[in-house]
């Protein structure tokens, strides 16, 4: 032990030796300290005479762990490296700046959930654009960064996944996916002045603000179109109706069909609603479209509760004509469903996955490749979104270093001035009230597959 205390007191005469050598070199530092490299000698000189100094205090105590010599050295050098590091981020982020910067565009929408086929359809079909634009240049220059979260379809949980994308450094939104959580998100992205376009939220409120635009038709223009379109073809003359009062977008059709189906000489014999808290048992409603001798049954609803519908109707040897609008596009992928009860059901949607255009024989083959499924409406949506938000930025002038506020002005100017040919529709334009024109198309299913009409 006194061997051991001698050996310390030496070591704190050599230790004050260290620190008249540390300031000589910092002395002679000072006067060559604009030269880079003999200032990194120097550190490196510093740093080798203080692990030497740490590995003979270690071994005069009886401890020789080279090893922590050795970690202290690499140590002393991983500033330097880290600065080297550094330095080689920062010139990466320098040539991405120069090179345009990048986009953050964020989605939307259910990937589960009832309606997780809608979402998760939009959000494959926008990653699949996003990469075909990035291959191509991306957007003046910019790269696209997507990022999509999902809802499970929930108003509320539509507005945290906003904030989310907000704190991610979200520009500019393709989304929400549904009309509810759509007028849900479109009250705070007003607030931001964030630009917003829905690929397919479809009720009036969804885009009742400035810097909201959507790809898909209104509720009203589907439910006047279909009433239309019923009355052109002469499909039938009796018609009962079963909705959603709860839903808006459901609603919403209902309404401007009603309007519309006394111009067709329609006549609606039974028109039977029902709740978020009632759609599981539609029972009393089909038997009422059945009592009053209903030859087609118009479902303006989503595919989950039209899967029920035409199942009971099944059941109760009820073999009307179903017509349906964009919200039954799905309906073949819900699980445990029979296909063979959807045969001959009609829809109004802009979109056919069988028709023998180019561009959709590309955008089918290609999502079938990478995701397994033939794409639905809302797949062709949300496609079309990313390059219509394309056309809009390139004909604004979008630059990396604008502000989300400043892009959207700049955006809804350059939407009422671009028209776009898409997957939906060709020459499609908007007005200032975000709405789009364009004509939809009739499919029906048939042998397990949408088809054209």
């Amino acid at each position: 032990m006194k061997f051991c205390e001698n050996l310390k007191n030496e070591l704190t005469n050599k230790n004050s030796m260290f620190i008249m050598i540390s300031d000589t070199i910092k002395r002679v530092g000072y006067f060559i300290k604009k030269d880079y490299e003999e200032e990194r000698i120097m550190k490196k000189l510093l740093s080798l005479a203080m692990a030497g100094m740490l590995a003979f205090s270690v071994a005069a105590c009886g401890n020789s762990e080279t090893p922590a010599a050795s970690d202290s050295n690499a140590a002393a050098e991983s500033p330097d490296a880290a600065a080297t590091d550094g330095a080689a981020a920062s010139d990466d982020a320098a040539a991405g700046s120069a090179e345009g910067g990048v986009l953050k565009i964020g989605g939307i929408g259910p990937t589960t959930g009832g309606a997780a086929v809608y979402g998760l359809a939009v959000m494959n079909a926008a990653n699949l654009a996003v990469e075909e634009i990035n291959a191509a240049g991306g957007i003046n220059g910019m790269q696209v960064e997507f990022q999509f979260e999902d809802d499970e379809h929930d108003a509320e949980k539509s507005v945290n996944a906003y904030n989310t994308l907000k704190d991610w450094g979200m520009q500019m939104l393709m989304g929400t996916v549904t009309s509810t959580h759509c007028t849900a998100v479109v009250a705070k992205s007003a607030e931001d002045n964030m630009f917003q376009l829905t690929p397919s939220g479809s009720a009036v409120e969804s885009i009742a603000q400035p810097n909201a635009f959507r790809v898909c038709f209104s509720d009203p223009n589907q439910g006047a179109a279909s009433a239309q379109y019923i009355g052109e073809n002469k499909i039938a003359t009796k018609v009962a109706v079963i909705y959603d009062s709860s839903d808006v977008y459901s609603s919403g059709i209902y309404e401007t069909f009603a309007a519309e189906a006394a111009n067709q000489g329609l006549e609606i014999v039974a028109a039977e609603a029902f709740t978020a808290d009632s759609k599981t048992d539609f029972s009393v409603q089909l038997q009422k479209a059945n009592e009053a001798g209903a030859e087609l049954v118009f479902l303006p609803i989503y595919y989950t509760e039209a899967s029920i519908i035409l199942k009971q109707a099944s059941t109760m040897n009820f073999d009307p004509i179903f017509f349906g609008c964009d919200g039954l596009d799905g309906i073949l992928a819900v699980e445990e469903f029979d296909t063979a009860l959807a045969e001959g059901v009609m829809l109004l949607t802009p979109f056919a996955a069988d028709a023998d255009d180019e561009a959709t024989k590309k955008f089918v083959t290609t999502y079938q490749e990478k995701f397994g499924d033939i794409p639905n409406q809302f797949a062709a949506d949300a496609y079309d979104a990313i390059y219509i938000i394309k056309a809009a930025a390139e004909k604004a002038g979008i630059t990396a270093d604008m502000s989300a506020s400043d892009m959207c002005e700049a955006m809804k100017t350059a939407m009422t001035e671009i028209t776009v040919d898409g997957l939906t529709g060709t020459g499609i334009t908007w007005s200032a009230d975000g709405e789009p024109s364009k004509d939809p198309k009739a499919v029906v299913i048939a042998d397990g597959a949408y088809t054209a009409m």
